[in-house]
């Protein structure tokens, strides 16, 4: 699209939340530009087809509490088919390298952490959420290692009372095209200027001036649906200053989960929608899912501090990982039937630099402080900002349209532009 000069909502990112607020905002009669830094729509969803018989979610993949996430009706609407089997956790797994009496044992003390951390959230005062192991407990490193795939993160840094805030149904579907396909298809119709990095908002003056890589526009009103880590690190500024948004995205800063794709030749060896873990006693490890949809594949899972480490360590290095941890639990003969296709490193992706977000003790109430408009001009949204469902794309999709709803009612009905 050609590079407006003006508009009255300038939204900033094409992620889920900022095609949410511009598909809210279709029949409002104002007029809307999406900026987005990429080159595509999605921000941290995104599906590649990684051989042309796997394709690949390089971010979010499940539809989480699929019985009230919002993209299961637009997934109907636009012809998506929506897979309904359970997903490949807690029960269903099966494997020798984690016999069903040591999951047994290991899933009641998931369960218990659970519960007492629940327990903590009714106190007065917030607190870490690994206060809440039992100390000395055998299974403690591995059920760090579910929070390094959950919040991105170890417990040592995750808010209890933010936890529990989060809200799963436990009701978990996927999209057969992709979920990364299904967001894209979604902003399709939405007016976007791609390859426009935002870097500065300045609100001093009677309309919005905003900098951007392809030029300068002004606006009524913005939504601001970035990462937190780019509203932390500054890497789009605010004139004047606003020092509770960044405090606030400090507070909320995104945790790390990659993903790594790997062909597997002979795939009827390992069931279809199958788990594999082994009981490594070990928080840095991944977790496998085997044959999605049926594909000739193992798709690997790992979050938290290894994560970054992997990432740190190049290309290649979550593969080399991947592939390491399969054989050592199925055996050497596997080796040679795994080839890597793909991965994840959003660690190093300029634009999100993490994957979700997570409250770090003490810092539960950032996502109200985030989500607070400013002058009845700046407003918020994205994942971090959703009260219940943040680190989820339905939870930004529907943070999205809270905003454009916030946008409305001080618009007043008449067109934002002066």
């Amino acid at each position: 699209m050609s590079f407006p000069s003006e508009v009255d909502v300038a939204i900033i990112g094409a992620g889920a939340a900022g095609l949410g607020a511009a598909n809210a905002l279709k029949d409002s009669g104002l007029s809307v530009v999406v900026l987005e830094a990429r080159d595509r729509l999605g921000g941290r969803s995104q599906t590649v087809l990684a051989a042309p018989d796997v394709v690949f979610d390089v971010g979010c993949g499940w539809l989480h509490s699929a019985d009230r996430n919002s993209f299961v009706a637009i997934a109907e609407k636009l012809g998506f088919e929506i897979d309904r089997n359970r997903p490949p956790w807690r029960e269903q797994s099966s494997h020798p390298a984690f016999p069903p009496r040591e999951r047994a044992e290991f899933l009641g003390a998931l369960d218990a952490f659970y519960e007492r951390a629940e327990d903590a959230s009714d106190a007065p005062q917030d607190s870490i959420a690994s206060e809440w192991l039992e100390p000395g407990n055998r299974w403690n490193p591995m059920i760090d290692a579910i929070s390094t795939y959950i919040n991105g993160c170890e417990l040592d840094q995750v808010s209890v009372y933010d936890m529990d805030a989060y809200e799963d149904t436990e009701v978990n579907w996927r999209v057969r095209r992709g979920y990364g396909a299904l967001i894209a298809a979604y902003g399709a119709s939405v007016n976007v200027a791609l390859n426009t990095n935002v870097t500065l908002i300045d609100h001093s003056g009677a309309r919005i001036r905003i900098e951007t890589s392809r030029g300068t526009l002004s606006a009524a009103k913005v939504i601001i649906t970035v990462p937190t880590s780019l509203i932390a690190d500054e890497v789009i500024r605010f004139s004047p200053a606003l020092p509770a948004k960044v405090g606030a995205a400090r507070g909320l800063p995104l945790g790390l989960a990659d993903k790594v794709m790997l062909r597997l030749d002979g795939p009827e060896a390992l069931p279809v929608d199958g788990s594999l873990r082994g009981a490594l006693m070990r928080t840095a490890m991944g977790t496998y899912h085997t044959r999605p949809f049926g594909q000739p594949c193992i798709e690997g899972f790992f979050g938290g501090r290894f994560a970054q480490e992997l990432e740190d360590a190049g290309e290649g290095a979550l593969a080399a990982q991947s592939i390491d941890e399969i054989v050592a639990m199925l055996g050497s003969d596997v080796r040679r039937k795994l080839t890597p296709l793909a991965s994840s490193r959003w660690a190093h992706d300029p634009f999100a630099r993490g994957s979700y977000s997570h409250a770090m003790p003490g810092c539960a109430d950032c996502r109200a402080v985030l989500a607070a408009p400013v002058e009845s001009r700046l407003f918020f949204a994205g994942e971090a900002t959703s009260p219940n469902f943040f680190s989820t794309a339905h939870g930004a999709r529907d943070s999205g349209e809270r905003a454009a709803r916030e946008v409305l009612a001080t618009s007043h009905g008449r067109r934002a532009r002066s």
